[in-house]
């Protein structure tokens, strides 16, 4: 007996059918990324699985349906900029959000389930045997941008009241992070190798200080751009804020952490940093009688 299909339930069928067409299209452009690698044999297979759930809800809207060729370039570029893993991860969140849409054509369409289970299961062990460089290092990113939050964040609220100079401040923070970058660099590789942690620990040290530069350049730009030192610290607090955001934003997604507590641990801990070190500079500045 054949399924009645009401027009809401072809109207919800049309819908994921939409997003199966337009991930496997997705896939295959990532897996064109890593040509000749196991990765495009990865992706190959997860495009091959979204065409064959397109294949079967085809089945019953018998129509052919359009990609969303935005969502295709949208992941496309964030799998070439910020990592496959990342991409395919926030791919899939946002395909989770449709559960209720998915639970109701179960209702009236039982063998749905398998199609659905089977998506669930598969594309996750598929993603999880990827092995990429982005995430790979992710320790030694967060070991660069943590440092460089606290300790140039802390520092550039201590120059500003000791200074008070937006072009001094910012000299001074500029030779201060670039410095510290490379002694955290060193470091890095000078554990990572008495660790024997593998071959990558040069990589690792590259990852941390460049990690480390780019943070200090951001916090650093505010005194560059403003002429007055406290409104210029506020515009850096900011930029720490967005930038703790957006990397506990991406770790989150990628590694499957807890966003809220990391990104409330990081802020409390910067401000907390930024706040003594700020105590700091008004206590020196009246004890030394510095005034510039």
């Amino acid at each position: 007996m054949e399924l009645a299909i009401t027009e809401d339930l072809l109207k919800k069928i049309i819908k994921i059918q939409r997003t199966e067409q337009t991930e496997y299209f997705v896939y295959r452009n990532l897996a064109k990324s890593f040509n000749g690698t196991p990765t495009e044999d990865l992706l190959n297979r997860i495009a091959n699985d979204e065409s064959a759930h397109h294949n079967f809800w085809k089945k019953y809207t018998k129509k052919e349906v359009k990609p969303n060729k935005f969502i295709i370039w949208f992941y496309s570029f964030l799998g070439r900029f910020l990592g496959l893993t990342f991409s395919i991860k926030l791919m899939e969140k946002s395909e989770k959000r449709a559960q209720e849409l998915y639970s109701q054509i179960v209702e009236q369409i039982p063998e749905a389930k398998k199609i659905i289970a089977e998506e669930e299961t598969h594309e996750n062990t598929l993603i999880s045997l990827i092995d990429e460089d982005k995430l790979k290092y992710a320790g030694a990113i967060v070991l660069g941008l943590n440092d460089a939050l606290v300790e140039l964040t802390g520092a550039l609220a201590g120059l500003t009241f000791v200074l008070q100079n937006t072009r001094i401040i910012a000299l001074a923070g500029l030779i201060t992070g670039i410095a510290a970058s490379f002694s955290m660099s060193a470091s890095s590789y000078l554990s990572a190798r008495a660790d024997s942690q593998g071959k990558g620990y040069l990589k690792s040290a590259i990852y941390t200080g460049l990690a480390y530069i780019l943070t200090v350049i951001m916090l650093v730009a505010p005194y560059l751009l403003f002429s007055n030192p406290f409104f210029a610290l506020i515009i850096t607090f900011a930029v720490a804020i967005f930038i703790i955001f957006c990397f506990n934003f991406y770790i989150s997604v990628a590694k499957d952490y807890s966003f809220k507590s990391r990104f409330l641990e990081m802020i409390l801990i910067n401000l907390a940093v930024t706040g003594i070190t700020f105590l700091i500079g008004i206590s020196v500045r009246e004890i030394l009688g510095i005034d510039i």
